[in-house]
């Protein structure tokens, strides 16, 4: 099974197209500028959804996206995406903020592994989160509400400053959506969107780095990723080390060991090992035997012990 197809029971959940095999699409035309309020409702045009097809989070790795797109932030602020980058990676999730499945338990993973101790790193210190609905009939206000219950939610300090929750006109959100290669249709019967599940990781000059699939992130796969797209600005040497030992594979999303690099670090450490032991033995010969040349020097009786 790809990760594609691991997809696709996530999607019917998130959307219940179980109950809806047949349930029509609809299309937004772009808009060329950004208005203060949300865009007009979506029109329909009739074509099943078809899942495994219409919806998927393909991996488009070193693409650079569009830092000129234009959203509003959760204040109404027309503001381009080049606001949040510029020194931190940058974690991106696309659900839409009326969403009663998927979207719900993918912001609840992130709050569930952003208090996870184990991740070590903090939103708004160490990186971003940018959440943008993919619904342009979303509006700021709705942002405003969303980010309000996610930070009571999280609950730390400072993370205000660092989760950011956008929408946009069709255009910008279809751009940034194309650009990351994530894959989304409009169902107008119920008025929701077919989604793939999955977060996208950014460096911060915002070309594309990492893919994590699912409504759970691992805080290792996490913390490895933040620590392999901040290219050096994030994390310690031991998280440097330790990504050094793990290999992250695309077609699950996912870190694991690198095994061929784990030989090699046990290699050296085996060698470094042995041939620290070989100097320190080396050394402790060469100090005994110069002991023994000094108390057998010529003239010098060897000094004996008599009992009385």
């Amino acid at each position: 099974m790809n990760a594609k197809t691991a997809l696709v029971p996530a999607i019917l959940w998130g959307l219940g197209l179980a109950a809806v095999p047949q349930a029509s699409l609809a299309q937004v035309p772009g808009q060329s500028q950004l208005p203060g309020a949300p865009a007009p409702a979506n029109p329909q045009r009739n074509a099943p959804i078809n899942a495994a097809n219409d919806v998927s989070l393909d991996q488009k790795l070193n693409t650079q996206i569009s830092l000129n797109n234009l959203f509003r932030d959760e204040n109404g602020k027309t503001v381009p995406l080049s606001n949040y980058f510029g020194g931190k990676p940058v974690v991106l999730v696309l659900p839409f903020y009326k969403c009663p499945g998927v979207c719900t338990a993918e912001l609840d993973g992130i709050v569930k592994t952003l208090q996870d101790e184990r991740l070590k790193f903090k939103v708004g210190r160490d990186f971003e989160i940018l959440t943008v609905s993919i619904n342009p009939k979303e509006g700021s206000d709705l942002a405003t509400m969303k980010k309000k219950e996610y930070l009571n939610q999280l609950s730390q300090p400072g993370a205000g400053e660092g989760w950011h929750f956008l929408t946009g006109t069709q255009e910008s959100i279809k751009k940034l959506a194309g650009e990351v290669g994530f894959k989304y249709v409009y169902d107008a019967k119920t008025d929701q969107y077919a989604h793939p599940a999955g977060l996208i990781l950014l460096t911060d000059g915002g070309k594309v780095s990492k893919y994590f699939y699912g409504v759970e992130y691992s805080p290792l796969n996490m913390r490895l990723g933040l620590t392999d797209a901040g290219q050096g600005k994030v994390g310690t040497a031991v998280d440097k080390f330790v990504l050094y030992c793990y290999h992250y594979d695309p077609a699950k999303g996912t870190y694991g060991p690198a095994i061929f690099r784990i030989i090699q670090v046990a290699g050296f450490t085996t060698v470094f090992l042995l041939g620290s032991f070989m100097l320190m033995a080396f050394r402790k010969d060469h100090r005994d035997s110069k002991g023994m040349g000094a108390s057998t020097k010529p003239g010098v009786p060897p000094v004996t012990s008599t009992k009385a």
